[in-house]
């Protein structure tokens, strides 16, 4: 293996699937990344995986000679990221299995293991396929990743659920506390025939796997749509001919969370998103000395809500904002972060808040375009 690349371009996707490489690999091929240079496409490919989540990369160099080896995934991005922005030179050694850097500043050799030792990437032939914008991707991701659990033993609830209902392709997460969904219409370019609604989606895919890919998809520059293809166990995103991303599929059945949301309510509150958050955040400080409670106070007559928080031994905090109520007044109790999480989701300039009583579940609705629903339980409030 011989070629020349740009510095910058082995340190952006060295980083980029070194987040597939395990910490704890269960054989040491696995705490390498796998190298491949390919003469006839004049590419560079490198590939992480941990035998659950696999991230693949490619990116043009001037490749002299082909080959393929693995390399120590933290030392060579370590070493890699602290050499001046400038052409490399990356040569293997034809006695043994490790690469030597040339640079300006001198020469580094990285010992490795044989290519061969690489487990491949699971491939998905047989299973479905659809396309969605990267857009309507990125929008479902933010408004529902925030929301799944971090209980391994919850282990279905640590990943968001994806299911096509008509032309809209779904994202849901909950954690037993709180419930995130958000529907998405795709809108990929004309004249491309699978479209999101082309395959009948319904399946768990683990947060963890879907953070790399949300990261992916923030520098991801082409109009392109994203190919999923998935089958009973995998899932496969690919991100134009330059980037893939698996992982295999959480098992067991998911709750049936569109129960949980109530059909009508006996009040709601229109109110400034902002300026609820920056409430809310002023009061956490007080609220994350005792249990991160808040207290919700809507008054109907003076179309305000009161939030408050009663710390014994170290104070109390109240706000009054404004808003546009219906019903009667209802005095109820919050865990704040939770409150904050899903306003920051929404993303919208107005929210709607939707109660019945101060026990059963509470509704924030975005006023706008996105078409998003975030539960939230509340907390007992105890005289």
């Amino acid at each position: 293996m011989k070629f020349v690349c740009p510095q910058s371009d082995l340190n952006i996707h060295l980083s980029l699937v070194g987040r597939a490489v395990p910490s704890r690999p269960s054989k040491p091929v696995l705490s390498n990344v796998l190298m491949k240079a390919d003469l006839e496409k004049q590419e560079i490919t490198l590939v992480g995986f941990d035998e659950t989540l696999g991230i693949e990369t490619s990116f043009s160099a001037a490749v002299e000679v082909p080959g393929a080896i693995t390399l120590p995934a933290k030392l060579l991005e370590n070493i890699v990221s602290r050499l001046p922005s400038e052409d490399l030179l990356v040569e293997e050694s034809e006695e043994d299995a490790a690469i030597t850097l040339t640079g300006s500043s001198g020469q580094y050799q990285v010992r490795g293991l044989s290519a061969e030792d690489f487990p491949s990437l699971p491939l998905v032939e047989d299973g479905q396929a659809a396309q969605l914008s990267a857009e309507a991707l990125l929008e479902g991701l933010r408004g529902a990743l925030f929301a799944t659990s971090a209980d391994e033993t919850k282990q279905v609830l640590t990943g968001v659920h994806l299911l096509t209902d008509g032309d809209m392709l779904e994202f849901a997460a909950t954690d037993g506390h709180r419930l995130a969904v958000v529907k998405t219409t795709d809108e990929t370019p004309e004249g491309t025939t699978d479209r999101a609604n082309s395959a009948a989606m319904d399946v768990t895919v683990p947060a963890k796997a879907l953070r790399e890919l949300e990261k992916m998809l923030q520098s991801y520059g082409s109009s392109e749509p994203i190919a999923l293809r998935f089958d009973h166990t995998q899932v496969l995103f690919e991100l134009g001919q330059q980037q893939r991303l698996t992982t295999r599929l959480l098992e067991g059945q998911y709750p049936n969370y569109r129960q949980l949301v109530p059909k009508q309510f006996e009040r709601q509150a229109t109110v400034d998103r902002k300026a609820l958050i920056s409430a809310l955040e002023r009061i956490a400080v007080l609220a994350d000395q005792k249990n991160n409670i808040v207290k919700l106070s809507m008054n109907t007559d003076e179309k305000t809500i009161a939030l408050s928080v009663e710390a014994a031994e170290v104070g109390s905090g109240r706000e009054v904002i404004p808003a546009q109520i219906s019903g009667d007044p209802l005095d109820i109790a919050f865990n704040v972060r939770y409150l904050l999480d899903g306003l920051k989701a929404l993303g919208t300039t107005e929210i709607q808040m939707q109660c019945n009583t101060a026990t059963s579940p509470s509704v924030l609705v975005p006023l706008g375009q996105l078409q998003m629903t975030y539960l939230v339980m509340p907390v007992q409030i105890r005289s």
